[in-house]
């Protein structure tokens, strides 16, 4: 490979960027002090990501909403579970689509991949979520 990078990630979908800041900022008010603007926080740490980061850095993300998504799930009195399932469902769908990238993303993600269908499915039989899909 030359010298460039590697951008083909960033073209898997626009959820991520658009739908996660929102959920992830919810999540993560529920497991430690919040910023002061946990939104703008969320959307620039994304924004950074997409803009000046690397495929490695973004699955380091989405693996860290894995567990905020995974918590939650596995603890109903703890954080946003309508929160968890949007995040949970964006990020699952994401990793569905590594498979069609060159490179090691969709085998570096199995782990995150079962751990996220079991936390959706959960998730979305939990009357709190609003959905019983």
């Amino acid at each position: 490979m030359s010298g460039r990078r590697r951008l083909d990630w960033l073209g898997l979908t626009p959820e991520p960027e658009r739908e996660l800041p929102a959920a992830v900022a919810a999540l993560r008010a529920c497991a430690h002090p919040p910023p002061a603007e946990p939104f703008a926080a969320e959307r620039r740490r994304v924004e950074r990501l997409v803009l000046r980061g690397s495929r490695r850095g973004w699955l380091r993300y989405l693996a860290e909403v894995t567990a905020l998504v995974t918590a939650a799930a596995a603890d109903p009195e703890r954080g946003d579970r309508a929160a968890a399932l949007l995040a949970g469902e964006v990020v699952l769908d994401h990793h569905r689509m590594l498979i069609g990238l060159p490179g090691t993303g969709y085998a570096r993600t199995d782990g995150d991949r079962a751990a996220l269908e079991s936390a959706v499915r959960a998730l979305r039989t939990d009357p709190r979520t609003g959905s019983t899909r």
